[in-house]
């Protein structure tokens, strides 16, 4: 009872800080009321009512308090019931490419996200792509994963040539750090016996030397430095789908996390700039363009360039993470192998400081545990050498993030990203092949952070996986794999936190959150409408949530249709 009367109480005290204005300047333009609103405050209060004014949240309470708010030209929508969360604020995407699989490339990916389940349906992709193109052009897929196609290997450059001996074939792996070419591609590039692996990545050989097509990690590049981009019509058409698609799960403030050029960042502001943008964009820079991208004139209010993004290892389930045991099923027959950095301890710690020193926030991709140690050596070797208050350093995905590691994240005050959603995607794959039981149960460790007090966030990683937020919500909450199988029981977290994982902590991450990842006054009208109680339904059920309604600072742009 006195945990209710604080909570009115508390109410009252919102609505009423603007009791002294004059009710001109109070009036709301926009009062939702009757529903079941969850604030994601301090305190995780909960509320019947929201009033916004010019973008922003001017009241929020019992309906009886916020009414005070409705003028002659308020409009009020009842919520009758239904449950409002802040919006969603995406911690680790790659927006501006999250579209391009299926609109501009092959879509190659297997159940559950795609269709593609061996090597013949992974063909017909690519030749359905290729019917699509002239002669001379590039044929490019994306999203195929070895583990779950028939053969259980990766194609190679012959299997790709039976899609074409006169054009260049290039395809993706789903993790996104292997790329498979075909003869022609490899030929254009330079690619032969004698081409020696790129520092950071691996041009794979068979027996007798040749190059078999797949190319890991930096070796991506000797291709991809020659394939020609998308259009600019084409990759602004990409942007202007991503945002409706973000727009239509609940997000609000959309992350692209990598390879942010200046002329990107140009086409993010222009499509924003055209009106084709209805959600905010935080673009990360990578070490080479972090100057440059400062340069580029952002006026939209919808595009941000932030921090700076690098890379310690590379993907578990592509044998690139960077182990500190061997991986499960050996790699190659090697009972040995754990994977590679893609920087030595040293020269990943002086790329960090370089950045530390900048006075940018700097974030790290790293999934194995090896390569965890070398991202905190890094953070830690540049506070120590230029210190700085609240840098807010970030490890990107935290896959195998070990409990010792967990407290030196905690006293360097960094922040834990987890990719939640392996334990639905890859989690049996962890388990059973790359990593064995003990390690995957404990895969993105997000209880073992809570239970420390630290904030963390949690993130879907689009394109690797859909932009789906109510799964990765779930996902945090169920840690159920695709089998159905529960992994790693102990690392759940309640919803309250798996929803603070993905609002307001995930603006803190941004240096964003008194200004956005929670329903309180003064914080942009960022809101999102559910078509059910998150807080109360049942845990297994959170996933086939519907988002009813987006709203961006006060502006409905996302709708669902009845």
């Amino acid at each position: 009872m006195q945990h209710k009367f604080a909570l009115a109480l508390l109410a009252t005290m919102t609505v009423n800080a603007y009791a002294g204005q004059a009710p001109s300047a109070t009036q709301a333009q926009v009062v939702y009321t009757n529903g079941n609103v969850l604030t994601v405050d301090k305190n995780d209060s909960t509320a019947q009512a929201v009033a916004v004014r010019d973008g922003k949240i001017l009241a929020v309470g019992p309906a009886k308090s916020v009414a005070e708010y409705i003028g002659a030209d308020t409009r009020v929508v009842d919520l009758k019931g239904k449950t409002m969360i802040p919006g969603i604020y995406d911690a680790h995407s790659h927006f501006a490419i999250s579209q391009i699989t299926g609109n501009f490339v092959a879509d190659l990916n297997s159940p559950p996200i795609g269709t593609v389940q061996n090597f013949e349906g992974m063909l017909a992709q690519l030749n359905a792509q290729k019917a699509k193109l002239g002669p001379n052009d590039w044929i490019n897929g994306a999203g195929y994963d070895d583990t779950l196609l028939a053969e259980k290997r990766h194609p190679t450059r012959a299997d790709l040539d039976k899609v074409s001996t006169t054009q260049p074939v290039y395809i993706t792996h789903v993790s996104g750090h292997l790329t498979v070419a075909n003869s022609v591609a490899l030929a254009l590039a330079g690619i032969d016996a004698n081409t020696p692996n790129p520092p950071g990545g691996t041009i794979r050989k068979d027996a007798n030397g040749e190059p078999t097509g797949v190319l890991e990690e930096t070796a991506l590049q000797l291709v991809n430095k020659i394939r020609p981009p998308l259009s600019e019509a084409q990759q602004k058409e990409g942007i202007r789908l991503a945002g409706k698609w973000y727009a239509s799960h609940g997000v609000t403030t959309a992350n692209h996390g990598a390879n942010t050029t200046p002329v990107l960042l140009k086409m993010l502001e222009d499509t924003a700039q055209a009106g084709d943008l209805p959600i905010r964009v935080i673009a990360w820079s990578n070490f080479d363009s972090m100057e440059a991208n400062d340069k580029v004139a952002l006026t939209s209010g919808k595009v941000k360039i932030t921090g700076v993004k690098e890379f310690a290892d590379g993907s578990i389930q592509g044998y690139t993470g960077f182990l500190g045991e061997h991986y499960h099923t050996p790699y190659n027959g090697d009972v040995h192998y754990r994977g590679a950095p893609r920087f030595t301890r040293e020269q990943l710690a002086d790329r960090v400081l370089q950045v530390h020193k900048s006075g940018r926030q700097i974030m790290i991709h790293a999934n194995g545990d090896a390569a965890i140690d070398d991202v905190l050596y890094a953070y830690r070797k540049a506070q120590e050498t230029f210190p700085r208050k609240d840098p807010r350093q970030v490890v990107i995905h935290s896959q195998m993030m070990r409990e010792d590691q967990l407290d030196e994240v905690k006293r360097l005050h960094a922040i834990p990203s987890f990719f939640v959603l392996h334990t639905y995607y890859w989690g049996d794959r962890h388990r059973d092949l790359f990593i064995g039981k003990n390690r995957a149960e404990r895969i993105s460790p997000a209880r073992s952070a809570d239970n420390r007090g630290m904030i963390y966030t949690i993130h879907t990683d689009t394109p690797i996986v859909p932009m789906e937020p109510m799964r990765l919500i779930w996902a945090a909450v169920n840690r159920v794999t695709t089998s159905g199988k529960v992994l790693g029981e102990e690392q759940r977290i309640p919803v309250a936190k798996a929803l603070r994982a993905t609002t307001i902590n995930s603006a803190y991450q941004n240096f964003e959150e008194k200004q956005r990842g929670s329903i309180e006054v003064g914080k942009y009208a960022d809101l999102v409408v559910l078509s059910d109680n998150i807080a109360k339904v049942d845990p297994m059920a959170i996933k086939d949530i519907k988002v009813l309604e987006t709203i961006v600072e006060g502006k409905s742009v996302y709708k669902a249709q009845d």
